[in-house]
């Protein structure tokens, strides 16, 4: 878990220069409230069939504390969780929520503090009937999440760093820091016009 804490001090743009397109979730899944602060926890998947959110109501009860629950609903038609539910999440210690479908109550979640990123808002509940699943891969935001997944989201948008690699991730992610840390403004901008205008001057540009 330490590892995992260490993913708090990182934007995701920082992450997105390191990881790529492919790790980086789709514009559609946002912040619900404005300036919510910055989360990053081992995922913890769920996939809901379409019109029904048993199996996120299920997931708050088994998350461990500081996971992210990351969502596949079937769905933006009905709702895969409201006011109570993110408050029993939040209660039970649980980060965040990040839903490829909608929630309901969202002056309820504002008000709380909870961070959910989703789709957006629908006041339709769904049903609690369908099984679906637990901790197996899903698809979520154009992103493939697996349970153990580090997740990092804020107002930039939201990251998956895989498992497997989460220690070469954060190495590189802080050297990045670092670097820029210790980089005037002056000097950027030196660097970056060299760069603009040689690339122009590559491909034909005059002027």
């Amino acid at each position: 878990m330490d590892d995992v804490n260490g993913f708090r001090s990182i934007p995701p743009t920082t992450l997105a220069d390191v990881l790529g397109r492919e790790q980086v979730m789709d514009i559609g899944i946002r912040p619900l409230w404005p300036s919510v602060p910055r989360v990053a926890g081992p995922a913890f998947t769920v996939r809901c069939p379409p019109g029904d959110n048993l199996m996120l109501h299920a997931a708050i009860y088994r998350a461990e504390p500081g996971s992210v629950i990351v969502v596949r609903a079937g769905d933006v038609d009905y709702a895969v969780a409201g006011g109570n539910v993110c408050a029993v999440a939040q209660r039970r210690g649980i980060a965040a929520f990040v839903v490829d479908g909608v929630v309901r109550d969202l002056a309820e979640v504002r008000e709380m503090g909870f961070p959910v990123f989703a789709r957006g808002v629908m006041p339709v509940p769904g049903a609690k009937a369908a099984i679906g699943s637990l901790e197996q891969q899903v698809r979520c935001g154009g992103v493939d999440v697996r349970s153990g997944d580090v997740v990092v989201a804020d107002e930039e948008g939201v990251v998956v760093v895989p498992h497997a690699h989460q220690e070469r991730v954060l190495l590189d992610a802080r050297a990045k820091l670092a670097k820029e840390a210790g980089e005037s403004l002056d000097v950027w901008e030196a660097a970056h016009r060299a760069r603009i205008d040689r690339i122009l001057a590559d491909n034909g540009f005059e002027g």
